[in-house]
């Protein structure tokens, strides 16, 4: 009997210690273990940088893995059961593309700079939708005015193919989070602020529900497959998802190791990821804005880790407002700043508590098999 509740004091005891979380959040950039910091695994995309210098016509161990990103962000339409590692015209035609997308020098070659771009944290949504370009670069409008020929640039904001919005009329757009990711308060008041940013130069609002099935936006960690056909793969691959209006999707990848506050610039890990800037990105695609090529506006694919990208450019409001309308009040300058909080905030100390919580169960509870065996 004693050595029953002995194991039985051991299973709670850890039951306490190891609960299982739904996602790695921080809740500021010195709540990151120092362990973490020195045991970093590579990250998703890091083995592409190995392809560089390979040219077309070659073959290249691996290189059909890379094939494979750009048939998952639209760049290579065909999607074989396994893609073969030749550099051949199909990839060379997909890295062009690409490269006019980010602003690269078009050479069809896999150099530094390309490869920089590629192994870049990113949203999983496609920059190529249905053989429908989501970003916008390169393209100008031509306008004839005497005998010579004038050109200015355009806005890179697009939109998905079919212009998806919430119907007209819609004032208010409510969300939810999933319950089984157990959010802080803390935590919830990240994607509060991020809708408070477009909230601020359009004419949507933005409530938080009680019911997520119920909810027109349901924000979710997941980890791996989760069921949508967008897996995710692991820390500084595709950060997170949404999907256009009216589906109201958002996903985020649970082994990111997400910072909720602070400065995220400060981490010692090289693989923290600010939470704002990413929900503020995805926000726009559940709104029905595109990639932009634009690489100062929150719509820009890819994001850095340990960067803090909050606040919306000129291409950004451009884009919403021509969807929705400008909010009566903006009056051409966003007001909302990035709010940096330190060490010593709630956030900090409600981690420290949950922490000392389960070391006291846990020593009461190893003392208490001792008093009884």
């Amino acid at each position: 009997m004693k050595l029953h509740f002995f194991f039985f004091a051991i299973f709670l005891s850890l039951s306490f210690s190891f609960a299982p979380i739904s996602a790695r959040l921080f809740p500021n950039a010195s709540s990151i273990p120092p362990w973490l910091s020195k045991n970093v695994p590579p990250a998703a995309w890091d083995a592409f940088r190995n392809f560089s210098g390979c040219h077309h016509g070659s073959n290249y161990d691996g290189l059909g893995k890379l094939k494979k990103y750009f048939n998952y962000f639209g760049y290579i339409p065909n999607s074989p059961s396994n893609f073969t590692d030749d550099f051949d015209d199909e990839l060379e035609s997909a890295i062009k593309t690409y490269q006019k997308n980010f602003n690269l020098n078009v050479t069809g070659q896999l150099d530094a700079n390309t490869l920089q771009q590629i192994v870049r944290p990113r949203c999983g949504v496609a920059d190529i939708i249905n053989g429908t370009s989501t970003m916008n670069s390169g393209k100008v409008n031509a306008s004839a005015a005497s005998n010579d020929l004038h050109f200015h640039s355009v806005s890179h904001f697009t939109f998905f193919p079919g212009n998806p919005r919430w119907p007209a009329g819609t004032e208010t757009l409510t969300y939810a989070f999933l319950p089984a990711n157990r959010l802080t308060d803390e935590v919830k008041s990240v994607f509060a602020t991020a809708f408070d940013r477009w909230s601020e130069v359009t004419t949507l609002n933005f409530t938080e529900a009680p019911s997520y099935q119920l909810a027109d936006i349901r924000i979710a960690f997941y980890s791996g497959d989760h069921g949508d056909g967008e897996p995710f793969d692991g820390p500084l691959g595709t950060l997170a998802h949404a999907f256009s209006p009216t589906n109201g999707m958002f996903h985020l990848d649970g082994d990111e190791n997400w910072v909720v506050s602070g400065d995220v610039t400060q981490s010692t890990l090289s693989t923290a990821v600010d939470l704002e800037s990413v929900a503020v990105h995805e926000i726009g695609h559940l709104l029905g804005l595109g990639h932009s090529s634009e690489a100062e506006a929150i719509m820009y694919p890819t994001i850095s880790s340990r960067t803090k990208k909050v606040t919306l450019a000129d291409d950004d409001i451009q884009g919403i407002q021509q969807l929705y309308g400008s909010n009566p009040n903006y009056n051409g300058s966003t007001t909302m700043t990035t709010t940096k909080q330190n060490d010593s905030s709630h956030a900090g100390r409600r981690f420290s508590m949950v922490e000392s919580t389960r070391g006291l169960l846990l020593l009461i509870v190893v003392g208490l098999a001792h008093v009884i065996l």
